[in-house]
């Protein structure tokens, strides 16, 4: 078993989450525990997903709202990595490329904020794969695949993510073959990631959003791309499944939001009466 110390964490938190509306806060700040409002009260999603990490060194990729971030999360003396352009979740990585480079772990988890229910049990789960792959992917199994990116797979091999806009237009069998979908959160051998870190700068994808009410073109970069760059030169990418649904449950928008403070209540109901917050 891969020692903590081993461990290094990377929580992507940069974002303000464009589809949370009537809330102008980080969207990782957002409440399990609603007190005046939902979108007041205690346990931080980011601060929850902190807790449920192995212990090790952890970076916060920062962007909006940065400063109410660390605010939040100081206690666990992350070190902070500031995003400059919000470019992706490839770009992310960019930014915590230089503390990447500066650890001697050789084990990376890489998740997301605003996914707060990933058990820690899991995530070892995903570290301990790591033994005989070079990176893991956490896929999930929903009720309705619909909006959600898939795991190609040949056998063990996990060959590439497809995302949602792509997929659904395949043929029938191709669809109801592509039953395990993406989760967004990762674990990869920390020399590989890095090496892989500058094949990814180099290649990014010219995508048009809305800035300032006019489509623009802007350069971005993606995470899953590396998932392709790996198969391409032979290397192993496996997949760990969660165990069921709501462990992987990203909190998107309002109702999103209130599905998950219904299941904090649910699951941890002696913290709601004053009991120490889970790990």
């Amino acid at each position: 078993m891969t020692p903590d110390s081993h461990i290094i964490s990377i929580v992507m938190a940069a974002g303000r989450g464009s589809r949370m509306k009537d809330f102008e806060g980080n969207k990782t700040l957002l409440p399990l525990i609603p007190e005046k409002s939902r979108f007041e009260g205690r346990e931080p999603m980011l601060v929850h997903v902190l807790r449920s990490l192995p212990e090790g060194k952890k970076a916060v990729i920062v962007h909006y709202r940065c400063e109410d971030v660390k605010a939040a999360t100081r206690d666990f003396a992350p070190t902070y990595c500031l995003q400059p352009t919000l470019n992706g979740t490839g770009g992310a990585l960019l930014a915590v490329r230089a503390f990447l480079e500066a650890q001697t772990g050789d084990r990376v988890l890489i998740t997301m904020g605003d996914v707060p229910f990933v058990r820690p049990e899991t995530y070892r789960a995903l570290i301990a794969k790591l033994d005989t792959h070079h990176m893991v992917a956490l896929g999930f199994r929903p009720a309705d695949r619909k909006q959600y990116g898939v795991l190609e797979i040949d056998g063990e091999q996990v060959q590439r993510i497809v995302e949602w806009q792509y997929w659904r237009d395949y043929p029938e069998a191709a669809r109801t073959a592509l039953g395990i979908c993406n989760a967004g959160i990762y674990a990869v051998r920390r020399g590989v990631l890095t090496a892989y870190l500058s094949v990814l700068e180099s290649r990014p994808q010219c995508v048009e959003k809305e800035r300032d009410g006019r489509l623009t073109t802007i350069r971005e970069y993606f995470l899953t791309d590396i998932i392709e760059y790996m198969n391409a030169d032979g290397l192993r990418v496996g997949f760990v499944l969660a165990e069921d649904e709501m462990e992987t449950m990203g909190v998107d928008d309002p109702s999103a939001l209130e599905k998950a403070q219904a299941y904090y209540r649910r699951r941890y109901p002696a913290v709601l009466d004053g009991g120490p917050a889970p790990r």
